[in-house]
């Protein structure tokens, strides 16, 4: 192998190399945005969530723990 088809090899083993990369960074960022998306639905479902029980809570009507 001749230096110059040598160094084409290596140069077409670097690019392909840089799109699988390219590929893997593009797939992690659509499933970071996707979780991101969940954790912000999450959020808003939990702050429903306790909105509603401090709605429903009233303060007293618990019963005094027992003493032991």
């Amino acid at each position: 192998m001749s230096d110059t088809s040598a160094l084409e090899a290596q140069l077409a083993f670097v690019e392909e190399a840089m799109r699988s990369l390219d590929n893997a960074l593009a797939a992690q960022q659509q499933h970071i945005f996707k979780l991101e998306q969940q954790v912000d639905r999450l959020r808003q479902q939990l702050n429903e969530q306790g909105a509603r029980l401090d709605a429903v809570a009233e303060p007293g009507n618990d019963p005094a723990p027992p003493h032991y």
